[in-house]
């Protein structure tokens, strides 16, 4: 019963994978031409999420800076969730809502590449960081989930993975941002 359980895991996440490349093939070849482009032009990428989002922030900025499959120059990307003096001091003093927006501030400059990542679509925190990077002139490319929530037409690009469980979202989620930074370090 259990073994036919952990089977059937592995069978809906391996046919929604499927399914999201058919769908978004084309839209990954384009962002990651939008990340070249900006990469090329001096510009960085800046990532951030909550939760599960905010490890899958982190591990995309690791693939830009270090390498993914080849050795190759590094490439600007930080993760927003991992300065911790700053995400404690400013939610305590100011407020949660706004932590990544303070961060678009500070570091977010006209070219760059702001990817906010939530399954839900939903986070306050990162809606108020999408509007700032818009305001700023950065290019937002969203990684969201079930119906895209009310995150859902704020960013420039977004790719929305039609399924309510947060798991198999972020399972996508991966394999999409590995395709990406694969695409984009062939061009380095």
């Amino acid at each position: 019963m259990i073994k036919d359980e952990i089977i059937k895991k592995f069978m809906e996440s391996s046919v929604l994978i499927n399914k999201s490349g058919e769908q978004f093939a084309d839209q990954i070849i384009n962002i990651s031409k939008i990340l070249v482009n900006a990469y090329k032009k001096g510009n960085k990428v800046l990532v951030a999420g909550n939760g599960g989002s905010a490890a899958d922030a982190q591990h995309i900025s690791a693939e830009l800076v270090n390498q993914f499959c080849k050795d190759r120059k590094a490439l600007s990307a930080i993760a927003l969730t991992t300065d911790t003096s700053v995400l404690t001091s400013w939610s305590n003093d100011k407020s949660y809502d706004s932590v990544f927006e303070r961060q678009i501030e500070a570091h977010g400059k006209p070219g760059d590449i702001f990817i906010p990542i939530s399954t839900s679509g939903n986070s306050k925190n990162l809606i108020c960081a999408v509007q700032k990077a818009k305001q700023l002139g950065l290019i937002s490319i969203a990684l969201l989930g079930r119906d895209g929530g009310e995150m859902k037409g704020l960013s420039d690009y977004e790719i929305i993975i039609p399924h309510n469980e947060t798991s198999r979202i972020q399972e996508v989620h991966r394999v999409i941002y590995h395709v990406i930074c694969e695409l984009v370090e062939k061009e380095f």
